[in-house]
């Protein structure tokens, strides 16, 4: 391996033991203030963005998830009041996925505490610093994604 291939290996394995940390953490404290799931909050997230709604194929998309993941979820959240189904005109067998006002409630409430617990983890982070990072974050991100376009023989 060349010394530039070490530090790619070793950068990746520092991104991804922040990622479990943070993740470990936010798991934590939505399951004890919210008594909820990060699963659940994602799918919530997600729709926040789309207040016209979603088809579950598009948000099991968005989500990068299986159908079978989001349904689940998609069921309890329906159970609860947070989001509704509505039908797609036209298509007897679409269901549009959308959250409710109780829904929209909730999540504004647990994304404010989600956006403070980040806040408070990245604390020594400058904010331009954080900018910078995000973006060098987001060209790596499509430098990944162009490099398995190319390798992909289905885009031949």
């Amino acid at each position: 391996m060349t010394t530039a291939s070490k530090d790619r290996l070793r950068l990746w394995l520092r991104l991804l033991g922040l990622t479990r940390h943070v993740d470990g953490h936010l798991r934590d404290k939505l399951r004890l203030e919210f008594k909820t799931t990060l699963p659940r909050f994602d799918v919530m997230a997600a729709l926040s963005r789309h207040p016209e709604g979603l088809k579950m194929s598009q948000l099991s998309g968005v989500l990068r998830v299986s159908n079978g993941n989001v349904t689940g979820i998609a069921d309890r959240l329906a159970e609860e009041g947070l989001v509704e189904r509505v039908p797609v005109p036209g298509d007897r067998r679409a269901m549009i996925l959308r959250l409710t006002a109780a829904g929209n409630a909730e999540f504004a409430e647990q994304a404010s505490a989600h956006e403070g617990w980040i806040n408070d983890m990245l604390h020594g982070i400058s904010a331009a610093d954080a900018r910078q990072m995000a973006a060098q974050l987001i060209a790596v991100a499509q430098a990944a994604e162009n490099k398995e376009e190319l390798d992909d023989p289905s885009h031949a």
